[in-house]
């Protein structure tokens, strides 16, 4: 699969393409309905290549950002899984005040048609696009009219609740890690590479793997979930108890982290690997111990619970 970090790198040569267009953020069972439907559209025009437009930064985070949604995933992990939603090339456009001031046309004639030479473009039936989001999938096809191209708007997906990156957050934001990866398809995940903590987790028999949360980052509400730690270096997949928070027992500590127990291990040497931790169930929320005797025993009845949930 081909990515392409902007314009500029848009093979001149580039044939007739099928183009998706959206944040993509998360890639989740609706977006991966639209790239079904953009994949089906290709097949019935003859047409190879499908196209995958996204936005870095989030066009909030330029507009609005205050009110900037925390990132479900990187573009390095989008990329990854649109390339297994059968995408063949990515074209990240870096959102800035330039393009937010472009009209829809502008964006229709610079993106859909010089750029990509679209055949066809596949989008959810609520896309909107150009300056103060005035396109519309109506503006797409009345354009496609007299530009070349066919439009299809997809209807919105999944059911009671529609699937869309903004409930994927709020799921993670109540804790609910069931209902996030019912609407992704998969369990949502961490990234990151494990650093030194504070050993505390070792002292009382439960050494952890940290992972610092950036703020921009989602992940779900403070709490003990059970999951699955992944070394990116081996593959290696270990069942674990997983602590999201910063430590409220313990004074002064302000970094959100991801700590991960894998079970029954206490000889793993993890720093500086990179771990991918998945989350299947939470367990309780997070609770500020009057010591470490209340504290243990509690994590005793943690890894017994997860260990029961991940047989």
């Amino acid at each position: 699969m081909q990515i392409w970090r902007g314009v500029d790198d848009v093979p001149a040569d580039l044939g007739r393409t099928v183009v998706s267009i959206g944040n993509f953020d998360g890639v989740h069972l609706g977006h991966a309905h639209v790239l079904r439907e953009a994949r089906e559209t290709a097949a019935r025009l003859g047409i190879d290549t499908v196209v995958a437009v996204t936005f870095d930064p989030h066009p909030m985070a330029v507009l609005r950002p205050e009110h900037a949604p925390p990132t479900l995933t990187s573009i390095h992990t989008r990329a990854r899984l649109l390339e297994s939603a059968d995408v063949d090339a990515i074209l990240v456009l870096g959102f800035d005040r330039e393009i937010a001031r472009w009209s829809p046309t502008e964006f229709i004639d610079r993106i859909i048609v010089e750029a990509l030479h679209a055949g066809a473009v596949v989008v959810g039936a609520n896309f909107r696009f150009g300056a103060k989001a005035a396109g519309e999938v109506a503006t797409l096809v009345e354009a496609g009219a007299t530009r070349g191209f066919d439009t299809v708007g997809v209807a919105l997906d999944g059911g009671p609740q529609v699937w869309s990156s903004t409930y994927v957050r709020q799921c993670l934001a109540t804790g609910d890690v069931a209902g996030a990866s019912e609407a992704l398809g998969r369990p949502f995940t961490v990234r990151g590479i494990v650093v030194e903590g504070d050993k505390r987790g070792r002292e009382m028999g439960y050494p952890t793997a940290n992972v610092p949360v950036p703020p921009v980052d989602a992940a779900p509400a403070d709490g003990v979930y059970a999951g699955w730690l992944t070394r990116l270096d081996t593959g290696e997949r270990l069942p674990a108890a997983i602590s999201v928070g910063t430590n409220p027992t313990f004074d002064g500590e302000r970094e959100r982290r991801v700590e991960s127990y894998v079970l029954d291990r206490d000889d793993l040497e993890l720093y500086g690997v990179e771990v991918e931790v998945a989350f299947v169930e939470r367990l309780r929320g997070m609770v500020k111990f009057e010591g470490i005797e209340a504290l243990v025993e509690t994590m005793h009845d943690d890894v017994r619970r997860a260990r029961e949930i991940l047989a």
